[in-house]
């Protein structure tokens, strides 16, 4: 009798997280953020989210997503002028980006000293990619939605550090679909993740609860949550937030 109402207080429990998870997403579900806007940001230098330094939890975490392989193709999705790229093409990796912004990606190679081509992609009509000549980076300028496999095959690594919590809440499913056809065998997808309250910010960045992360990539997928992180700072504060956690997960394929 005890044991079947501790079951009942369990599935209670879990029940009512799942209920206030889905309202909290709901909060956000409808917001919409169209490409020109994503442009109009680094026109006018309205750019938080980049960083000026390698992030902590990519530096921290390296280890784990390289798992003792050199020479990793890396795909960064929303890139950016992340240095995180950089970064790892000096250690003899291959990064392949994606980012809507063209200003982004000449700032990246401008700012890293790197010299470029710049070439049309025959399979991506109005869509340019930008290689550098001294390190193994080539970033193409286009939709998210517009690259597949079929342009780069896959990948032995993903870092998505401001992509998934920055599309829109609605597109996830399909942008999860992108990511895991991106994934070779051996593919380990560093995935960072935030969380707030969403009534209190429209976003983006977008609260994306770890329930949701394995609702998309659970089937599939081993997710291990590595690092957990008090991330509020003034900045989010002005957003009208009074807490911020910056969750990385790791996800791997299963191995059945």
């Amino acid at each position: 009798m005890r044991s079947s109402l501790l079951l009942g207080l369990m599935f209670l429990c879990q029940r009512q997280s799942r209920c206030q998870g889905s309202s909290m997403l709901a909060a956000q579900t409808d917001r919409v953020m169209a490409l020109g806007e994503w442009e109009e940001r680094w026109q006018e230098g309205r750019i938080g989210f980049h960083q000026l330094h390698v992030h902590k939890m990519l530096e921290s975490n390296i280890d784990k997503v390289l798992a003792g392989r050199t020479g990793v193709r890396f795909f960064f999705p929303l890139c950016g002028k992340a240095i995180d790229m950089k970064w790892l093409a000096d250690m003899g990796h291959s990064v392949v980006g994606v980012e809507v912004a063209e200003k982004a990606i000449r700032e990246f190679f401008q700012e890293s000293n790197l010299t470029y081509s710049e070439e049309p992609v025959p399979a991506i009509p109005g869509a340019k990619l930008y290689k550098s000549s001294e390190r193994n980076i080539s970033l193409y300028q286009c939709d998210i939605y517009s690259f597949s496999s079929s342009i780069e095959g896959q990948f032995g690594a993903i870092w998505d550090r401001g992509s998934l919590v920055a599309i829109n809440p609605r597109d996830r499913e399909k942008y999860a679909s992108l990511i895991m056809s991106l994934m070779a065998k051996d593919c380990r997808y560093l995935l960072d993740t935030l969380l707030y309250n969403p009534e209190l910010y429209k976003g983006p960045p977008f609260f994306v609860p770890d329930e949701q992360v394995h609702s998309l990539f659970g089937s599939h997928y081993d997710i291990e949550l590595l690092q957990s992180v008090d991330a509020l700072t003034d900045r989010q504060r002005a957003w009208g937030l009074d807490s911020l956690t910056e969750n990385v997960h790791l996800i791997t394929p299963k191995s059945s």
